[in-house]
């Protein structure tokens, strides 16, 4: 089966600019590329290409592709990569990407900004008990108690309006605090922890495996879990396609979304056998793949917390009203 690694498109992080002033009128899928367009080969297979972030969570598309899952349904994956999750978003729409897999909350954005977008399948859930894979640590002495603590100081986050600040401040509301007196600074996770000892942040967002480090400082005190304590099992990622694809392809899709539920499904009872491919994925230390903390794979769609997502992102501000989760999940 046919595999790569590749940086995704120049032109969709062009068109990803497009995003946040597509409010009026909806980007079309009509320009599809050879790229993208899903074709039977020779060997009977479907090529579908789709678009992952280059973190550790993504590595079960890879287990799916190297155990034979997706060659099982009848599809042959390529996957490429992207550091902005943003830009899959156009790209998806315009049929450069068929699939991609990321923040749910992003997805919810493009369909609040005009654009066509389908949840196909569920992907990564936070914790919904116990030691969760991302929070908010503070130093040790900083007084800060709680997420209501966190009013007048700043948070560092990874990018603004997403999960991170969104989370928090329900966070905060929850304590009873002031959601609007928070304030977020946007920074790459690798250097939000130097920025914390410098005393530069009041306070940072952190996913695992920055999380664990930053906390095996004595100096650090974990805060809390966000994710957990705004909406219990949040979603961190699923897959998604366009509106034009999933109803020009239904069998496709349909073949996608049986493909990556069982994907998920074997990734989660084999951990080990996920992590192990880590170092190859992520050019990550074996040893700190081993014992990496990882979200839950599951590819049944998590409606009732992107339902809490939707309303609570339209409560913040975060989008101009909640779109139907339904209506833009295929069946």
């Amino acid at each position: 089966m046919k595999k790569r690694l590749s940086t995704i498109l120049a032109g969709a992080s062009i068109a990803a600019l497009a995003l946040t002033g597509c409010g009026q009128g909806s980007p079309s899928g009509s320009a599809a590329s050879d790229t993208g367009t899903a074709a039977a080969g020779s060997d009977g297979l479907t090529k579908v290409v789709v678009g992952v972030l280059p973190i550790a969570p993504s590595v079960a598309v890879k287990y799916g592709i190297d155990k034979g899952i997706f060659e099982k349904h009848g599809l042959d994956v390529e996957f490429t990569t992207s550091s902005a999750g943003a830009a899959m978003l156009p790209a998806v729409s315009t049929g450069d990407l068929n699939f991609a897999v990321g923040n749910p909350l992003s997805v919810l954005t493009a369909v609040d900004k005009g654009l066509d977008m389908k949840i196909v399948s569920g992907y990564s859930d936070s914790k919904a008990e116990g030691d969760d894979i991302n929070g908010v640590v503070v130093r040790a002495d900083s007084g800060i108690k709680d997420f209501a603590g966190l009013a007048g100081k700043t948070t560092s986050v990874n990018a603004l309006k997403t999960q991170g600040d969104l989370t928090i401040m329900e966070s905060a509301a929850i304590d009873g605090g002031d959601s609007g007196a928070l304030k977020f600074s946007e920074m790459p996770f690798p250097d939000m922890e130097a920025q914390l000892d410098r005393g530069n942040m009041d306070a940072v967002w952190l996913p695992e495996p920055f999380l664990s480090k930053a906390l095996a400082n004595p100096d650090n005190a974990l805060l809390g879990y966000p994710n957990q304590k705004a909406i219990p099992g949040l979603p961190t990622m699923v897959s998604f396609t366009s509106g034009k694809f999933a109803q020009e392809k239904p069998e496709v899709v349909s073949d996608f979304k049986a493909a990556m539920t069982e994907t998920l499904a074997a990734a989660e009872a084999d951990q080990a056998g996920a992590k192990a491919m880590l170092p190859e994925f992520m050019k990550m230390d074996a040893k700190v793949a081993e014992n990496l903390k990882m979200e839950t794979w599951d590819g049944e769609v998590p409606s009732d917390q992107l339902a809490k997502l939707a309303e609570l992102a339209a409560k913040l501000k975060f989008l101009s009203k909640a779109p139907d989760v339904a209506a833009m999940t295929v069946k």
